[in-house]
């Protein structure tokens, strides 16, 4: 929703306002506070259901004329409970003169309940059953290249050759090797040659 009498200031930035609404319909509500008469002149999708013409409580943000560029990512709450991330940013004229406060509200409680939804779905219940996972040395190496990158923080895509080395090392400590067809596993594993498995395996037994 766009006021019916803008401020001559506002026409250079409502383009870019209006751009920030589009992407972030309908979770992120633009609106845009004169500093002089501390109002609303402009605002988009609206679900706060504040209109242009009310007040904007500036006065509660302290004296706006030291604020430099941008104030945020800040936390607030909705009117609903809601949890919002807010951005604000000085807009000034073209002498540099402080204008007005453009003020992004974005509503995260969606995404929020859609996080906490995976996380509990993916949530791991009980540990792997011994019986089962004893004999497959194939799930062996896959667990412990996994384990050894996440304790090293180290990116599978990325790793130097000591990384695959010192990783060799581990599997052979624990005797994947022995399995016939375990370097070509360990190969794929570690995107990497048999050749290459081969290498590291005996630069790590010497």
């Amino acid at each position: 929703m766009r006021p019916t009498k803008q401020p001559a200031w506002l026409a250079a930035y409502a383009p870019v306002c209006e751009a920030i609404a589009a992407l972030l319909h309908p979770y992120g509500e633009v609106a845009v506070h004169d500093i002089a008469s501390d109002r609303i002149v402009a605002i988009w999708n609206p679900y706060s259901r504040r209109r242009p013409g009310d007040p904007s409580l500036l006065d509660e943000l302290g004296d706006l004329e030291t604020v430099n560029g941008m104030i945020g990512p800040y936390e607030k709450v909705g009117e609903q409970g809601q949890r919002l991330t807010s951005v604000s940013a000085l807009l000034v004229d073209a002498e540099g003169q402080a204008r007005g406060l453009l003020c992004v509200n974005f509503d995260r409680s969606p995404f929020d309940g859609v996080a906490k939804l995976v996380t509990e779905f993916a949530a791991v219940m009980t540990e792997r059953p011994p019986e089962l996972f004893s004999r497959d040395w194939r799930e062996e190496i896959s667990l412990l290249v996994d384990e050894q990158c996440r304790r090293r923080g180290l990116r599978r895509d990325s790793l130097t050759r000591a990384d695959r080395l010192a990783l060799v090392g581990a599997l052979d400590e624990r005797g994947l090797f022995a399995t016939r067809n375990a370097v070509t596993h360990a190969a794929h594993t570690l995107a990497v040659s048999r050749a290459t498995v081969y290498k590291l395996l005996k630069e790590a037994r010497s």
